[in-house]
């Protein structure tokens, strides 16, 4: 067993930490001085990877999460920060999708946090402190056509944190949400399609598509999104939402300011979907 975090070292449990932005958060906080534990629903007992102590989590258990939590604070002995970083995609029109794989998803994505998150506070609140940063996406903002399921999951990742950090705040605590945009991370390529395809959306899907891979292609990577984790973690101050890199940045701001119809307009046209 690894040994509890020296007196004054902070300390992180990050889901989802395999690979992609998870993996990258990792790795950077570690390097930031934290003392990290990961999680990946298929790792070993007493697993290191790259230096980072990994441990078996399905967030779509209760058991497996009531158990992760538990192992991680043993080990570490606190937990500073939490990382809600688990979750994937569906892509697709969004007819295309059964209700029992939409459900599938938002037991990861959105159920998912709920409970590690609700594993997590008692420990935070019996510290007097604490923060939770949840991997949110600019789609979380706008709308996110032929993603319209992994989309509403983060919509709802941005509600949910937004009320939860009006709630813990009195008790030290403070919530967050990282919003990325093109992210260079294998979540596309490992993202299943609709279950039930309807052939009168092909086409549009594939422009949409075809537009989608070009943006991946100017997209941040992994460890831009993990700097901004880290920004977020160490914030003194910290805000609710950050943005992630100069597009998501933009993309919000259009978002705000922007009148809905232009909006709209502009999105179609760069997703090839007029």
């Amino acid at each position: 067993m690894a040994t509890i975090a020296s007196k004054g070292q902070k300390t992180a449990f990050v889901t989802g930490a395999s690979s992609g932005i998870g993996k990258a958060a990792a790795l950077a906080l570690s390097r930031a001085g934290y003392r990290v534990i990961g999680t990946s629903r298929k790792a070993a007992h007493g697993e290191v990877r790259e230096g980072i102590r990994m441990i078996a989590c399905d967030v779509t258990s209760d058991a497996s999460v009531s158990a992760a939590v538990a192992l991680a604070h043993a080990e570490l002995g606190r937990i500073d920060l939490l990382v809600n970083n688990a979750g994937y995609a569906i892509s697709g029109a969004a007819e295309e999708s059964s209700i029992e794989q939409v459900g599938a998803l938002f037991d990861t994505n959105y159920l998912g946090v709920v409970r590690v998150t609700n594993e997590v506070l008692p420990i935070m609140r019996q510290q007097g402190n604490g923060r939770i940063l949840n991997i949110g996406s600019v789609v979380g903002l706008i709308p996110g056509p032929f993603g319209a399921h992994y989309t509403a999951s983060k919509h709802a990742i941005e509600g949910y944190s937004e009320s939860l950090d009006h709630e813990v705040r009195p008790l030290g605590i403070r919530v967050a949400v990282i919003e990325p945009w093109a992210t260079k991370t294998s979540i596309e390529a490992n993202s299943p399609q609709g279950d039930r395809p309807v052939a009168v959306y092909r086409e549009t899907f594939a422009r949409y598509q075809a537009a989608f891979a070009a943006a991946m292609a100017g997209g941040d990577t992994a460890d831009a999104v993990a700097a901004t984790i880290v920004a977020a973690a160490q914030a003194r101050k910290p805000r609710l939402r950050y943005p992630s890199g100069k597009e998501a940045r933009q993309t919000a701001f259009a978002r705000r300011f922007l009148p809905r119809a232009l909006f709209d307009r502009i999105l179609r046209k760069q997703f090839n979907i007029a």
